[in-house]
């Protein structure tokens, strides 16, 4: 299967929402199933990564609406247009995962069964949510790690990035990444309207955001074995998955990490580490009998 074009503009039918969060409403985008089953919809809520937003999974949202889950894609706290609070501490993993597992706690409280996927970052926050409690039926890691960053470009350019963000702001390291684009131009290179979303949506991203997941993701312990064992106790299902090519976490240690979790593994082919934006259809492939399955083995319980 050919990968799909795809954006984090990509045309979608999810409507803007706000949900409850600790530090204030947290921005969302929802995309309603139709399928009408007499019960409360399953719920997929989708935990972009560092830089990310909510619209990196803007090429999901209608085909998971459309397999009779409600997609529910957010941006954390002080991403994008989520707001945030000052404090760098509050960015990292373990607190996230706390805001995350309130989230779900609300999501779930009319009986919507909640299956979380996190991406990147997002999946280190969405193991902790589940470490906290989180009642999941269900945990995806797209594109995640069992601890730090290893060593390699993404990591450098953390360590590049902090301290031009501390001494001179987001806008100049936003200059600077313009810099770098310029000199390694994207293959392909990106639509300009692609080009001023991404720009729009660092600038308004909170430094202490940044500044914080950028130290998690240097620092974030391995936590599989504590992992495996509440999965284990709790029946809670794991799905790992990743491009094939992926560049941040090697494809070896995220599969290795699904055995420890005793979790399924999926490679997604034609992808780096987004394959929700790389190869949507593919992912897709993967996720909704995955889903669907831990649906049906739920209700047997």
């Amino acid at each position: 299967m050919n990968p799909q074009p795809q954006s984090q503009i990509s045309p979608h039918g999810g409507r803007r929402v706000e949900l409850p969060g600790r530090y204030g409403p947290i921005a969302a985008l929802r995309a309603r199933t139709s399928a009408g089953t007499g019960h409360p919809a399953p719920i997929a809520l989708l935990v972009p990564g560092y830089t990310g937003s909510k619209e990196d999974f803007a090429p999901l949202l209608d085909p998971i609406a459309e397999a009779g889950f409600d997609a529910i894609a957010i941006d954390l706290p002080g991403q994008y247009e989520s707001g945030g609070p000052d404090d760098e501490r509050a960015y990292l993993p373990t607190a996230l995962g706390g805001v995350l597992a309130e989230l779900v706690g609300k999501l779930s409280a009319e009986g919507n069964p909640v299956l979380l996927l996190g991406h990147s970052f997002g999946g280190l926050v969405s193991r902790a949510a589940v470490l906290a409690g989180a009642p999941v039926v269900g945990l995806t890691l797209l594109g995640s790690g069992p601890s730090e960053l290893p060593d390699g470009m993404r990591r450098q350019l953390l360590d590049l990035g902090e301290p031009v963000i501390r001494e001179h702001g987001v806008q100049i390291a936003q200059d600077l990444r313009d810099e770098l684009d310029r000199l390694a131009p994207q293959n392909p290179p990106r639509a300009p309207e692609l080009a001023a979303f991404l720009r729009q949506r660092f600038l308004r991203t909170h430094p202490a955001s940044l500044l914080g997941m950028a130290t998690g993701l240097r620092s974030e312990p391995d936590q599989v074995s504590a992992l495996a064992r509440l999965l284990s106790t709790s029946g809670i299902p794991c799905l790992v998955a990743c491009g094939e090519e992926d560049d941040a976490w090697p494809v070896s240690a995220q599969r290795d990490m699904a055995e420890r979790l005793d979790a399924d593994f999926a490679m997604i082919l034609g992808a780096r580490h987004s394959p929700n934006v790389e190869n949507p259809a593919m992912l897709l492939d993967t996720l909704i009998p995955t889903w669907r399955s831990w649906l049906t083995a739920a209700t047997e319980i």
